[in-house]
């Protein structure tokens, strides 16, 4: 019995590490993305920054353990077994929820998770419990601490609302004293800004890790604590001081000191505060194990785990080593990196709105829409000369080229830092009334908040950003949801069907992982290869030719494989591939999408020096990329409808004449890919002769459709998909032989280059 109970403590342990690991690629974003988006220092000096303040918290973590062992439900009511059952219920459920969270990058909570997977868990072994001790229903409440999770849980959703608030406030404020003219405005302020948010890290620091540090003692905290606003003060000064001698002496930048020290601090806190989200639990677990074993390993059924409501140390070495696991996470993990680009991407200056993320709702739309009337009206009441000076304080200057880049920031300094300080502060309050608050939803409506502000959703971009943040926001009351039911679910399979159900589970957990992660490593591959196709401002003419001659040949590829797949699928009424084609088809019309809304930005990256037209061509080749989607959606998506509803297939006469066709457009397909290869643009005549030969094949196979119809070889239905097979056939050419013809005005400039 030792032993069994032995393994599921080692199985904790390592689902702890896994939780760990997917749950550090999650809550990154909660002190990484101010640092990252406003690229305050190269990526290396973030990450050992960071890397610093999570060793640092994690190993004054130690408090906040007691959350897992008695801050949701009451211990003295389970025996050792079923503490085993809840807390492995608990890990195998957040293990799934937050790796499904991190493929999918969407930030969510490791608290919300935790709080709502031991409500759930405890839950379903409390009514086993009382369904074959045969009591009521309603001594549910003497099992769950009914009254400290409630505190919790509103403690968590009003943090939600009070930091979008104070983080939109603070922020306009900010910007309204520095504007985005910071060189100016700096000068004057910058020093005393510093001084504040310093001291404001300072209080943060002290409040999240003076009490969890062991060779403390409670005087000297209690000391601390009593005279903190002395503490602040001289700190203020202190930084203040210090910052204007060597902004004297070096000419340093504030706000990317500030921004360096807060993520500092915001890490530190994390490890501290959410440390216990990954480790509380198999540590409750180990201490249990352990008294259970000093009982003489009596009976695990009847043992009560009273013990876990005094405080119990959790040992130095397994923080540390939690610690160096959460590093190595941080640092390799390509899912954190996902889960920040979403914070970053609602909350980035440029509004735009033409890579955004998430997709407008009818909820967003009405919301801007009100905004603005609302805005119209309050601006008739302001006085005018007020209006002028707020405008001339949110006015942005001009990017010059070299800004431009692929790689500049998504927001200022001054903003990352109203960010760390705002989020430092409330989480700072949250500790001091003993409330673990989720640091992912306090840190991501912050930066809500603040880019609100700042303007950084116009109208171009407004509806985007509100739907992001309403689709993250909904993420968290599903995430609430799914790790009750699922935790509860699991405890209530395991107490039912006997504790050999916890390796399946675990079994079945680790598929999941596998799964998502292949799913993750591909997108992330097609991501790759967009980012490497993507035509940038700083990109010279021979560059845009470069890159533009690589898309249309793998346009060309897909488009040749969608049509003869399609075809020859439908004719030899193969679902199967019918699907694959549609998912084909689906992809390439995401990306000729793409292709089209980014023409701005390609006309921009063409030099004015350029005297081919090249722009006017570069609009062609998309328009007709863009409408050979169209024509393949119009051909493909009725033949997958017919062969899905068991309609009658084509007749012999009708398949031979399509196989026909198929082998001529085959030799058509190869010749262009060898034409643009090649950069043969003198054999575009003969590409245009090829495709005449097809029209007029078109034109056969529609006149020996008419004479089928009047001999009444075919029916209605036949007839009209056969039509619209050559209709869509004939619109595909003819936008094929345009984007050809267009592609062949690169060929010069290009050459010419060459020859340079």
């Amino acid at each position: 019995m030792e032993n069994y109970y032995l393994i599921l403590v080692i199985v904790l342990f390592a689902l702890a590490i896994s939780d760990l690991i997917v749950g550090v690629s999650n809550d990154a974003v909660n002190f990484l993305n101010s640092a990252i988006g406003s690229k305050v220092a190269p990526l290396k000096i973030i990450y050992i920054v960071a890397s610093i303040g999570i060793l640092v918290g994690a190993t004054f973590s130690s408090g906040m353990m007691e959350v897992a062992r008695k801050g949701i439900f009451h211990p003295e009511m389970f025996a050792f077994s079923e503490i085993m059952i809840i807390f492995l219920s608990v890990m195998i459920t957040d293990v799934i929820l937050l790796d499904l969270f991190n493929t999918l990058g969407l930030p969510t909570s490791t608290t919300v998770s935790l709080v709502f997977e031991l409500l759930g868990s405890a839950v379903g072994v409390s009514l086993i419990k009382i369904h074959q001790g045969g009591e009521a229903a309603g001594t549910l409440s003497q099992y769950i601490n009914s009254e400290k999770a409630l505190a919790i849980i509103s403690g968590i959703l009003v943090s939600v609302v009070v930091a979008f608030i104070v983080g939109a406030i603070i922020q306009y404020i900010t910007r309204i004293v520095f504007s985005f003219r910071l060189n100016k405005t700096l000068k004057y302020f910058g020093t005393v800004f510093g001084g504040l948010c310093i001291s404001a890290i300072t209080y943060f620091m002290i409040i999240k890790g003076i009490k969890g540090v062991p060779f403390i003692s409670a005087e000297t905290i209690d000391y601390i604590m009593n005279n903190i606003g002395k503490i602040l003060l001289i700190s203020f000064l202190g930084w203040t001081i210090i910052l204007q001698l060597l902004s004297w002496l070096f000419s340093i930048n504030i706000p990317k000191i500030i921004v360096l020290a807060g993520t500092f601090g915001l890490a530190m806190a994390f490890a501290g505060n959410d440390l216990v989200n990954f480790v509380g639990v198999p540590v409750a677990g180990f201490q249990s194990f352990k008294a259970w074993i000093a009982e003489g390993a009596i009976n695990p059924d009847s043992f009560t785990m009273t013990m876990l409501q005094g405080k119990m140390p959790t040992p130095t070495l397994i923080l540390i080593a939690s610690g160096i696991v959460m590093i190595v996470t941080l640092i390799t993990s390509k899912k954190a990196k996902n889960v920040i680009a979403t914070t970053v991407d609602l909350s980035r200056q440029n509004n735009e709105g033409n890579d955004e993320r998430f997709v407008s709702s009818a909820f967003s739309r009405a919301l801007v829409r009100n905004s603005l009337t609302i805005s119209k009206g309050v601006n008739k009441i302001i006085p005018s000369r007020l209006i002028k000076f707020l405008n001339s304080r949110f006015y942005q200057p001009e990017e010059s080229p070299s800004d431009k880049s692929k790689d500049r920031p998504a927001f200022d300094t001054i903003r990352a830092s109203i960010n760390l300080i705002i989020s430092g502060i409330l989480i700072s309050i949250g500790t001091s009334y003993k409330l673990p608050l989720s640091t992912t939803y306090v840190t991501f409506m912050v930066a809500m908040g603040t880019s609100l502000s700042d303007r950084a959703w116009g109208r171009e971009s407004a509806v985007y950003r509100i739907s992001g943040v309403f689709a993250v926001i909904g993420g968290w009351f599903m995430t609430a949801l799914s790790a009750f039911v699922i935790a509860s679910v699991i405890a209530t399979i395991i107490s039912l069907c006997g504790t050999f159900m916890i390796f399946i589970f675990v079994a079945f957990a680790a598929f999941l992982i596998l799964r998502t992660q292949s799913f993750f490593n591909k997108k992330a591959g097609e991501k790759k290869e967009d980012e490497d196709e993507k035509i940038m401002e700083t990109d010279d003419n021979y560059e845009v030719i470069k890159k533009t001659k690589k898309q249309m040949i793998e346009s060309l590829l897909i488009i040749h494989q969608i049509y003869t797949m399609g075809i020859n699928g439908f004719l030899e009424e193969n679902r199967s591939i019918m699907k694959d084609v549609q998912k084909k088809k689906n992809l390439y019309n995401i990306k000729s999408k793409k292709l089209k809304n980014k023409l701005p930005d390609v006309i921009q990256a063409i030099k004015q020096q350029d005297s081919s037209n090249t722009g006017h061509y570069y609009v062609v080749l998309i328009n007709c990329l863009r409408e050979i989607s169209h024509s393949l959606d119009y051909l493909i998506q009725p033949m997958y409808e017919h062969l899905e509803n068991n309609h009658k297939p084509f007749i012999e006469s009708q398949k031979q004449e399509l196989s026909d066709f198929l082998k001529q457009i085959t030799v058509f397909f190869n010749f262009s890919l060898e034409v643009l290869e090649n950069e043969e643009s003198e054999n575009v005549v003969r590409l245009i002769q090829l495709k005449n030969d097809l029209s007029n094949c078109l034109i056969v196979m529609e006149k020996n459709q008419i004479k089928r119809i009047k001999k009444k070889e075919t029916n209605t239905r036949n007839a009209f998909l056969f039509f619209n097979t050559i209709t869509e056939t004939r619109n595909f050419l003819i936008n094929y032989i345009n984007l050809c013809k267009s592609q062949r005005h690169f060929i010069p400039q290009k050459k010419l280059h060459d020859n340079i």
